[in-house]
């Protein structure tokens, strides 16, 4: 009888609880703040909008190219040393951003450091993954997803909700955003520095995970799932909604927390960052994750075709809220609370079928690797149009950008009529 695989008798014994919520915490948690705090940060400090969506739109490219230099991830060390090793260079990365902040130049140097952080937070998704689907058998994949997810989106509420929160009580205390943002980023790094001490300790060393043998093998293996991705007959109509289903969103994304926090005067809401914390970091961020469940399951017990129109509407259609805020430009919390919420359940609702087409254009002998593309256009759609949103914010004015965002919606939905969808797909999970 012929020895059994390494990929089966090699695992850990230990409990994936002890290192998965750590993990994928660990990964959610340089996203959304190069994303998303990096905005908030900015805004505090004076930088104009233009500026503000120009150059943080610039650090989605990590995540746009990222699927160029993994084969580097699995050709030196493991993906165990990788993961670790990715989470202290993101520590002392956080360290220096508090350390850059107080000075004269901070715009150039925070840039910087958002820069390192973004390359080694992407390099660090590709190591992470990649640890999961050895560490784990399929059987517990299957059982821990659920888990992985449920980290990564608290990451997400942590850092959108609780630590712009966080930046906006002590800079209400201290009268000073720089120290009150030096603090976050302080705690960030210690954080940071803890799970790399962490994961040393605590991740499990299966067989499995060691280096590529056959360098060769590799590159051309590499070569072969791009000519295959780009192959396909449907090329053209498929970038063309991978790039433009965000077209909206990724305008009005960095736009969103410029206009809670300006004045009356400039057509703002004039939310304190503390408010917007809680509203759009808070309370959006749990909506948005319930749309999402809702969307999973819905498209698990009809398939995506049956949804995709629907999600689709609903992922552009309530952008028409924003338009109602500026309009009436409400004082109340509550009330732009649930415009908020009303948005971004929807985004979190239709974004699900946007994830199962990457999902079924990447099926295949290279599903892994097509997936990773289809991700690197999505971050794409979301960088292009992003870094122009604050200069058509600053010339059209809140209201009439908002109104440009929903125009922007129309050529997914026109892309969306040509779609060709297996009326069997996600109906009980995708293969």
């Amino acid at each position: 009888m012929p020895e059994e695989p390494p990929s089966r008798t090699a695992r850990w014994t230990g409990s994936p609880w002890t290192w998965i919520p750590s993990l994928y915490f660990g990964q959610g948690l340089p996203y959304v703040t190069v994303m998303v705090l990096s905005v908030v940060f900015y805004k505090n400090l004076g930088v104009p909008n233009t500026a503000i969506a120009l150059y943080t739109s610039w650090l989605y490219l990590p995540w746009v190219i990222k699927p160029l230099w993994s084969p580097v991830v699995d050709l030196l060390g493991t993906k165990r040393s990788w993961v670790y090793l990715l989470q202290g260079v993101v520590g002392a990365a956080f360290a220096l951003l508090a350390l850059t902040v107080p000075g004269s130049s901070f715009f150039r140097y925070t840039l910087a450091m958002f820069w390192l952080i973004a390359f080694a937070s992407a390099t660090h998704d590709i190591a992470a993954d990649g640890f999961y689907l050895l560490a784990l058998t399929e059987q517990r994949q299957a059982a821990f997803v659920g888990l992985r997810s449920a980290f990564y989106r608290a990451a997400m509420i942590a850092g959108q909700g609780g630590l712009v929160l966080m930046a906006g009580k002590l800079a209400e205390r201290t009268g000073d955003p720089r120290r009150a943002w030096m603090a976050v980023f302080g705690l960030l790094a210690a954080l940071f520095l803890s799970l790399f001490a962490w994961h040393r300790f605590v991740l499990p060393r299966p067989a499995v995970d060691r280096p590529a043998e056959e360098g060769r093998g590799l590159f051309t293996g590499f070569m072969e799932t791009f000519r295959t991705f780009f192959a396909r007959r449907d090329l053209a109509l498929t970038l063309g909604f991978l790039l433009t289903f965000r077209l909206g969103e990724a305008q009005a994304i960095k736009m969103v927390t410029p206009f809670l926090l300006d004045p009356a005067a400039k057509g703002g809401l004039g939310l304190s960052t503390a408010q917007v914390g809680l509203a759009y970091g808070t309370v959006g961020m749990l909506a948005l994750t319930a749309g999402g469940l809702a969307g999973g399951f819905m498209i698990s017990r009809m398939g995506l075709k049956r949804w995709l129109w629907p999600m689709t509407l609903a992922v552009h259609v309530p952008n028409l809220a924003f338009v109602l805020l500026a309009i009436f430009r409400p004082t109340g919390l509550a009330t732009i609370a649930s415009a908020i919420a009303f948005e971004q359940f929807g985004y979190g609702f239709g974004f699900t079928a946007y994830i199962m087409f990457m999902v079924m254009i990447a099926d295949g002998a290279h599903k892994t690797a097509h997936y990773a593309i289809a991700t690197g256009f999505m971050a794409l759609g979301m960088m292009l149009p992003g870094m122009a949103s604050g200069w058509i914010q600053e010339r059209l004015g809140y209201l009439n950008f908002f109104i440009w965002v929903c125009c922007a919606t129309l050529p997914s939905i026109l892309l969306t009529a040509f779609l060709r969808i297996d009326p069997a797909f996600g109906r009980r999970g995708p293969a």
